[in-house]
């Protein structure tokens, strides 16, 4: 069996510990260096107290250059633009990249710099990176150098929408996203609106028709079925910790049957392991703490209405980043995931 060194860039958020917490179960990876910016080499029981006795390795502030000596494939858990520097760097010197920033999924300069606010740093690469939805593209992750791990709510909207447009079954531009995710989903740097006594007891919506997950969407679902697509995308942030529910509304271009939808999202993803088509309406505590994604649908006064539920840290982040890995290495899908 393969045994690979790992190194986890940006080690210190929820997506890191969720990511170590996974490959300390892969039977074929040594995690060999963290990285962290803080002061002074904090060991990782410090920074993720739920780690202790796990995991002997302290955070260092380590140059990608650094890093390139001391493994063979690097997750990066970095702020956007930085993680692109850092992968063309690690790319340079060999190691393969599992980039969990936005840096790597859009097509092209233009769009990052108007969604991002940033120059990218490594545009060549950009709508030139295999996107790691492996449901979906799996036959560019094994030679893949660099794979763009999705974003947690894109996850939970593109699995649902991509059968149903690649049939034709729905128009490409009448589709409405509504969202809810945890807290988690911020980030574990302290906001005022992830403060408890503003986000406990309350339910709002934000980034509403400026969310830089609505080009990923509409990009990544474009690449897929070779056609235009147009959605309005509304995120709300709900007062749990971990978990997103999409509730999707699209005008189809046939009459259809909730069972005949059904059917198609069953045939579409069979032999997917981690893609559960489900007949009740899914909650994110059915998905909570695994790589699953439950979706359904209803067809309701002319309208399709497709329903998911996914964990965000790890369908919509970590899981899926180990599910690539396996992909790139050769191992089983669901190694450490099942």
């Amino acid at each position: 069996m393969n045994h690979v060194r790992v190194g986890i860039l940006g080690a210190t958020g929820y997506t890191a510990l969720e990511l170590i917490r996974i490959l300390l179960r892969h039977p074929g990876v040594t995690i060999s260096v963290l990285t962290s910016r803080q002061e002074g080499r904090p060991h990782l029981s410090t920074v993720h107290p739920s780690l202790t006795g796990r995991l002997d390795l302290c955070l260092e502030d380590l140059s990608p250059e650094e890093v390139a000596g001391r493994c063979q494939c690097a997750f990066l858990c970095l702020p956007h633009a930085a993680s692109a520097q850092a992968a063309k760097v690690l790319l340079a010197r060999g190691v393969r990249v599992i980039d969990l920033s936005a840096d790597y999924r859009l097509n092209d300069a233009q769009t990052y710099r108007q969604w991002y606010e940033h120059e990218h740093p490594d545009p060549e690469r950009l709508g030139k990176t295999p996107y790691g939805l492996p449901e979906l593209f799996s036959s560019e992750l094994p030679m893949a150098e660099l794979v763009a791990n999705p974003g947690c709510y894109p996850t939970s909207a593109i699995l649902p929408l991509a059968p149903l447009l690649k049939e034709g079954w729905i128009a490409p531009d009448d589709i409405v996203i509504d969202s809810k995710s945890g807290v988690s989903g911020a980030g574990r740097t302290p906001k005022l609106n992830t403060h408890f006594p503003e986000c406990n007891e309350s339910i709002a919506a934000y980034g509403v028709g400026r969310h830089r997950h609505q080009p990923e969407i509409e990009q990544i679902l474009q690449r897929y079925t070779g056609q235009r697509v147009d959605v309005i995308f509304t995120p709300h942030l709900t007062p749990m910790d971990r978990g997103i529910l999409s509730v999707i509304y699209a005008r189809p271009t046939r009459e259809v049957s909730e069972a005949a939808v059904l059917g198609l999202l069953r045939s579409f993803y069979a032999g997917k392991p981690f893609v559960r088509i489900v007949s009740h309406l899914p909650a994110t505590k059915d998905t909570a703490h695994t790589n699953f994604i439950d979706i359904t649908a209803r067809v309701v006064k002319g309208r399709v209405i497709l329903i998911s539920a996914e964990d965000n840290l790890i369908k919509g982040a970590s899981g899926a980043a180990v599910q690539n890995f396996n992909w790139m290495y050769g191992f089983s899908e669901m190694t450490a995931l099942w």
